[in-house]
């Protein structure tokens, strides 16, 4: 008898964790029927029902968007002992962008070639109707040859649908990169991931979160003061940030 694990649903063969959130967790995987690397995404299965809806819109929302920003769905299923849902995913061999910051922060020039590429995607995710609510350092991935991808649509909305709080009165979104809007638990809509990706942009220029501290100190901190945009940063990169926060 073999001592290997069971395939996730009869085909893909797990491997080492990629990355875990708060409601699943990331492996990189075989397509053992194409013989193909892959990334699962599984979802736990002590997750809240809320949580299962999220999981559940991320793969519908993920399979009708194509471009070359956004990763890839193969496939979704259940499986596992508790029946726990997985979607496959194209595998973006790569790193963060909080894993590249670590190493030092990015140059101006950089900066907006980033920005220009994170735009792209973001405008054809707006396009189709949908506001990312979590556009953060951690969901921006980067290849070795510079491919830039945005991932992460667990707490998406279509925008005819965006509320501001979940059902069980927990406003969706991480504290430091959310837009104002949304801290006063006002409706919002595509300007959020704007202001999101101004204060990425402005973290990969130095180094650090704008609005540090607890979850509640760092939203709180934006009602109280703007952004401080370095004083010797060129225009336009300085007008734009300025204008996208």
């Amino acid at each position: 008898m073999s001592d290997a694990p069971p395939l996730l649903g009869g085909r893909y063969r797990l491997g080492r964790r990629l990355g875990k959130g708060g409601m699943s967790e990331v492996f990189r995987g075989v397509d053992t029927k194409l013989e193909r690397p892959v990334a699962v995404k599984v979802f736990r299965s002590n997750a809240d029902r809320t949580s299962r809806q999220r999981f559940s819109d991320e793969a519908r929302l993920l399979a009708r968007l194509s471009h070359p920003g956004l990763v890839t769905v193969h496939d979704a299923g259940s499986g596992g002992e508790d029946g726990e849902p997985y979607l496959v995913m194209q595998l973006v061999e790569g790193r963060t962008l909080t894993d590249v910051l670590k190493g030092g922060v990015l140059t101006p020039d950089q900066v907006v070639e980033l920005g220009r590429r994170l735009a792209w995607v973001l405008g054809y995710v707006h396009q189709n109707g949908i506001v990312h609510r979590d556009v953060k350092p951690s969901n921006v991935l980067i290849t070795d040859d510079g491919q830039v991808f945005l991932a992460d649509f667990g707490i998406s909305l279509l925008v005819d649908k965006v509320g501001r709080m979940t059902e069980t009165g927990i406003v969706m979104g991480s504290a430091h990169y959310m837009a104002p809007e949304q801290v006063r638990d006002e409706d919002f809509g595509f300007p959020a991931d704007i202001y999101a990706l101004g204060l990425v942009l402005l973290e990969a220029l130095t180094g650090r979160t704008e609005y540090d501290g607890t979850k509640a100190e760092a939203a709180v901190a934006r009602l109280v003061r703007a952004p401080n945009i370095p004083e010797d940063l060129p225009d336009p990169l300085a007008a734009t940030l300025r204008a996208m926060m």
